[in-house]
């Protein structure tokens, strides 16, 4: 995970100081044990490695995932917090999505835990309990309002892999107007 970091803070520096200025610094065993916990899984290890690097951004005053904040360990909680009340309230009860294959066809699920947030209630997901055919570790996408549920990566380091691709090729760049790093096709 350090190589991914390393290229991450250099092209923040180079092209987005401001973002690279919201990173946290990394988390303790002690706290990634505690969100573990207080989530009921446990980790992939490629996760807990990056976050022993980078503990989310402290905010969300600018975009770090195609304008998304990066949640920190404390941050994931709260967004898991708000969902796992409204499953347990029985919120989704007659509510299915429209997932891809390898993903369950759940409105939510406690074993989807957020990355991202848009400020909207939509999220980059991990997956740890895929649908038949999915692979545990997946990231997801998951819509507060919209049933479609999409694969957006087979692993959480095949994510950030993408998502240094789109930096160096070009694809995701800095929006002072948008206040974060955007798809270059959504600006």
């Amino acid at each position: 995970m350090q190589e991914i970091w390393t290229y991450i803070e250099s092209w923040l520096y180079a092209n987005a100081p401001k973002v690279l200025d919201t990173l946290q610094p990394g988390a303790s065993d002690t706290q990634i044990k505690a969100a573990e916990d207080f989530l009921s899984i446990q980790f992939p290890a490629e996760v807990k490695a990056f976050y022993r690097i980078h503990n989310g951004q402290s905010g969300y005053s600018y975009g770090f995932f195609e304008g998304k904040e990066f949640l920190s360990l404390e941050r994931i909680q709260e967004e898991w917090a708000v969902w796992k009340e409204l499953l347990d309230g029985m919120e989704f009860e007659d509510s299915e999505s429209s997932p891809d294959a390898g993903i369950r066809s759940d409105w939510w699920s406690a074993q989807w835990i957020p990355l991202t947030y848009d400020g909207a209630g939509n999220h980059d997901c991990l997956d740890l309990n895929p649908g038949e055919g999915g692979k545990r570790g997946q990231i997801i996408t998951m819509w507060h309002d919209e049933p479609e549920r999409q694969i957006v990566a087979p692993s959480f380091r095949e994510w950030l892999e993408q998502y240094v691709e789109g930096l160096k090729s070009g694809h995701f760049i800095f929006s002072e107007e948008g206040n974060g790093i955007f798809n270059v096709d959504d600006i």
